[in-house]
């Protein structure tokens, strides 16, 4: 077999193996393998690449490689698992910056001279890559900045910004119309610059008008960019795999995009026009929350978990920040050893990302078989005698189902309220990441338990 049909063939191994490692993510049983499927299918991508396709500058390609692989793999290990949200979202600017940088030495390259009709597809192929590689790159560098609390999650929203919007489309449609007459009069930089330029902008514009309770679709919704962006510099570079490894990353991006919309409730040209999640503690729509807060102290809890048959536990961003994982698993296995049915309900924008706590209790060995979806087990709240909600608020804010004029308003949530008692553990009464007030605080079967997750649940812990 010659060099180019080991190069077909490998690419069509690291395919397979991509669409494996996809289906392996599927479910946390099989999500380790998955992992293994991935880096294998790139590994065998890079190899072949680099063995088949490279014929100069091995030097420079390997030196980067080397710096590359060195900075990703610092990061990997330094980074929290509260930092996850924001790792994703700068990795995916990365994806969009390369797209851009591709784009732009496509287009500089001379090497192989198109006319006609294959160079007109040619150019609009590379003005796509790097319009969608701008996008996503300046978007992802702003949901960094959102997630990472550098910038606020209030929506930025500029007066007649959807107009403004429809300009900066309109805009780059005519610079494309320009681009591809001048380059094919050897020209075309000056239409492709003033078109990244209003990408870039349009990447930071659309991603600050989106608030904060948004944020978890953006990284779905970045993710999707990212891997058009991939997709359409393998059409520039006519790489096969480079165009099914985009599409595999920007249609399984938009499918959970979907899912995050469907489990927020939300439309997704809704989250893209922005301003849910205004991070100024919005109340119901009657005005202030009657009732009352009533505190509780880790003895109690101790007592009432100890005393309970069915237990359900929801964790949120605030477990992640605490890194109470290993104390919650500790908890759950006294409590299973003395006849307690213990269950996880897991919110699917449970933490800021999508399998943000099903990872955070996989690491902590909790088993898979007690961690349930939310449409799993909302249904069997009113058979619960304890709720512990760990950090959580807007995933189970009760007025997405009793305020209908409310901003999180027919919001899937769990409806921990419904059994017997629920132990919220907060540091304060400060409003979630959605900045909206949460009346379940003030419900009567209500108890706070103030303080970090960690240091009260250890408490919790030793009182068992």
């Amino acid at each position: 077999m010659n060099s180019a049909g080991l190069v077909t063939a490998s690419y069509i191994a690291a395919t397979i193996l991509f669409i494996l490692a996809l289906g392996g993510l599927s479910n946390q049983e099989t999500a380790r393998r998955g992992n293994w499927y991935g880096i294998i299918g790139m590994t065998l991508a890079l190899a072949a690449t680099i063995l088949g396709v490279v014929t100069q500058h091995y030097t420079l390609l390997i030196v980067m490689l080397l710096v590359g692989g060195s900075i990703g793999l610092v990061l990997a290990r330094r980074v929290q698992m509260t930092q996850m949200p924001e790792l994703v979202a700068i990795l995916h600017s990365l994806v969009g910056l390369a797209a851009v940088l591709v784009g732009f030495a496509n287009f500089m390259d001379h090497s192989t001279v198109l006319t006609g009709a294959e160079a007109t597809i040619h150019d609009i192929e590379t003005y796509l890559g790097i319009l969608i590689g701008a996008v996503t790159f300046s978007g992802s560098v702003i949901a960094f900045g959102k997630l990472s609390g550098r910038i606020g999650g209030k929506p930025l929203l500029l007066p007649a910004r959807h107009v403004l919007n429809l300009v900066l489309l309109i805009g780059a449609i005519w610079l494309c119309r320009e681009f591809v007459q001048q380059s094919a009069m050897g020209g075309g930089i000056w239409p492709l610059v003033l078109m990244t330029l209003i990408a870039l902008a349009f990447g930071v514009h659309m991603v600050m008008a989106i608030g904060g309770a948004d944020m978890p679709v953006v990284v779905s919704m970045l993710n999707s960019y990212s891997g058009w962006a991939a997709s359409a510099t393998g059409f520039m570079l006519s790489n096969d795999l480079l165009i099914v490894t985009g599409a595999l990353v920007g249609s399984s991006g938009a499918i959970l995009s979907y899912i995050m919309c469907r489990a927020m409730n939300r439309k997704f040209l809704a989250v893209i026009a922005g301003g849910f999640g205004t991070g100024g503690g919005t109340t119901a729509a009657g005005g202030e929350i009657e009732g009352e807060v009533v505190p509780i102290q880790s003895d109690e809890v101790a007592e009432l978990l100890a005393n309970a048959k069915e237990v359900m536990i929801v964790p949120g961003y605030g477990m992640a920040v605490a890194q109470a994982q290993h104390t919650v698993y500790e908890i759950t296995k006294v409590l299973r050893e003395k006849g307690v049915n213990v269950r996880f309900g897991i919110h699917p924008v449970a933490g800021r990302m999508p399998g943000h706590m099903n990872v955070l209790l996989a690491e902590a060995k909790v088993p898979y078989d007690i961690v349930f979806e939310m449409d799993e087990i909302n249904e069997d709240f009113p058979d619960v005698d304890v709720s512990v909600v760990i950090g959580a608020n807007d995933i189970v804010n009760p007025s997405a189902q009793e305020d209908p004029e409310g901003p999180i308003a027919g919001m899937p949530v769990l409806e921990v309220w419904k059994g017997n008692t629920t132990i919220v553990l907060k540091r304060s009464m400060a409003t979630g990441y959605a900045g909206v007030e949460n009346p379940l605080f003030y419900k009567d079967n209500t108890r706070m338990l103030f303080g970090d997750a960690k240091d009260t649940l250890d408490a919790v812990l030793k009182a068992l």
